[in-house]
């Protein structure tokens, strides 16, 4: 199968600390209505990075503004350091851009559709038929080149918009909520797609409101809400940083955890306890010592994962809603 980059510039760019996209300062209204506030983040080349919030959260209005089809009333977007605020040949030679909604002609077939779209980044012959073919094979869909859009489920669709996407061979590939009301077969091969891409080098936006999609597809993490990125880093740190430090404890006997100075809060969960501590190790070797005090047969102990819920919950104050 043909790359869609000739090389892995991407990844190795990466490596070399080279920034392929800094945001500063974007702010958009709609009327009295705020859509974003200062929206400000930067992007290394051969990255994945994801935007995790709610709808309304302002993601798809920032990847619009990033692909120049809303205008930012202020800010600025650079692509290699190329100013594309204003600069729509930049966008269109980089960028490919998946959105939310399916933009395709129904009945038009795959083939037919994917030709439409190469000729618009302004490929063609048969340099254009090796890339509609590949972006065929990619997305699973070889066989149903001749059969027109119409016919296709949901997800057949979100993959061949994604195929149209990646016709011009873009440095960045943008994806907004590529995987909404689709079926799980279709989702998985997209989730193979973004890591095939990823891996030969092109650079990822994804946004979404699932929390596992970034969790398994990106390697930096901004989460946004009403119109602001609240935190940002990789999944690591955000866990690190916010997520909630705790012990699970379980012992025939123990009607409760012991008082403890270094415990924060105490909250039962199935037939045990969650224990919240800033001070993990020295809590749980306390826990061990008070069971063999009370005789307490301890059926489990161990340190509980922080989750990307629990950092979501912490950097918003709100649980994450559709």
């Amino acid at each position: 199968m043909e790359q869609l980059l000739t090389k892995p510039q991407g990844a190795a760019a990466a490596k070399n600390g080279d920034m392929l996209l800094e945001v500063a300062g974007l702010r958009k209204g709609y009327g009295k209505k705020q859509a974003l506030h200062d929206v400000t983040f930067s992007l290394r080349a051969g990255s994945s990075f994801g935007f995790l919030g709610p709808n309304g959260a302002g993601k798809s209005t920032t990847m619009k503004i990033l692909t120049g089809i809303v205008k930012a009333d202020s800010g600025q977007v650079k692509l290699f350091g190329r100013d594309i605020t204003n600069d729509t040949g930049a966008v269109a030679e980089y960028i490919g851009y998946v959105p939310q909604e399916i933009t395709l002609y129904e009945k038009m077939s795959a083939y037919d559709n994917l030709e439409f779209f190469g000729q618009a980044y302004g490929v063609r012959g048969n340099e254009l038929k090796r890339r509609i073919h590949d972006a065929l094979e990619r997305t699973g869909l070889g066989d149903r080149a001749k059969d027109e859009i119409k016919t296709f489920s949901g997800g057949m669709k979100r993959r061949i918009n994604i195929a149209a996407a990646l016709l011009h061979r873009p440095k960045l590939l943008i994806l907004d909520e590529p995987t909404v009301g689709i079926d799980p077969q279709s989702r998985n091969h997209i989730f193979e797609m973004i890591r095939e891409l990823n891996g030969e080098g092109v650079t990822i936006i994804y946004s979404t409101h699932y929390m596992e999609e970034v969790e398994v597809l990106c390697d930096e993490i901004a989460i946004m809400d009403q119109g602001t990125i609240k935190a940002i880093g990789p999944l690591g740190e955000l866990l690190e940083r916010y997520g909630r430090k705790a012990i699970y404890v379980e012992a025939a006997g123990m009607k409760e955890p012991p008082g403890d100075p270094d415990i924060v809060k105490t909250v039962k969960e199935g037939s045990g306890w969650i224990v919240e501590t800033d001070r993990v190790g020295t809590v749980m070797q306390r826990l061990l010592h008070s069971a063999a005090q009370h005789r307490w047969d301890v059926k489990q102990l161990e340190v509980v994962r922080p989750s990307l819920e629990q950092v979501f919950l912490t950097v918003t104050g709100t649980a994450l809603r559709d």
